[in-house]
């Protein structure tokens, strides 16, 4: 089986592309909703985030607090290592075994969303890699319509994401910006 990583900044239309390929009939694994899954069901992930950041990152009813964990997490440089210490080698793992169900699947292409795939080390366990791509005023007018954040917030997190954005040597590139259609960019890079 080959695994292909669809990646980008925030915006860039990451989900739309899998989207895509799901309604192809392709399997998605979306490290964003997996790790904030095993963020909230996850034991071992649950512990070390307690203790890391405070127990009461979490509701009395167990449900994480995002927004607690956020003002805590993206305090610092420091703060954010841990939390990424904490869920991208759990995530990594989720990934691995869900790979293996699709290769005992017989699946011929399985596929991987993620904005942070260097970040969390997923470039170097992907056959190939597609990276989509928006203008940055694309991006912002996008993610301010989704999530209700500002277009400074919307900087900060793009700013945040720098090391991620440079399209890599080798990297299929999918131009997502209300212009070019997706779906023969999409077509072409499955033939």
């Amino acid at each position: 089986m080959k695994l292909i990583a669809i990646t980008g900044g925030i915006g860039s239309g990451k989900s739309v592309v899998s989207r895509l390929l799901q309604v192809m009939g392709y399997k998605v694994y979306d490290c964003d909703s997996r790790a904030k899954q095993l963020m909230a069901t996850d034991s071992h992930v649950v512990q070390q985030l307690k203790h890391a950041f405070g127990d009461d990152i979490y509701l009395a009813d167990g449900t994480l607090d995002r927004q607690r964990l956020a003002a805590r997490a993206f305090t610092d440089d420091s703060a954010l290592a841990t939390l990424n210490g904490i869920v991208h080698p759990a995530t990594a793992l989720d990934l691995q075994q869900w790979a293996i169900r699709q290769d005992h699947d017989h699946a011929r292409l399985a596929f991987v969303e993620t904005a942070l795939l260097r970040t969390a080390a997923l470039d170097r366990v992907v056959d190939q890699v597609w990276h989509v791509t928006a203008p940055t005023d694309v991006r912002i007018d996008r993610v301010m319509k989704r999530s209700g954040l500002t277009a400074q917030q919307v900087q900060e997190r793009i700013a945040a994401q720098q090391g991620e954005e440079a399209v890599a040597s080798g990297e299929h590139v999918i131009i997502n910006d209300n212009d070019h259609a997706l779906m023969p960019q999409v077509l072409q890079l499955l033939n």
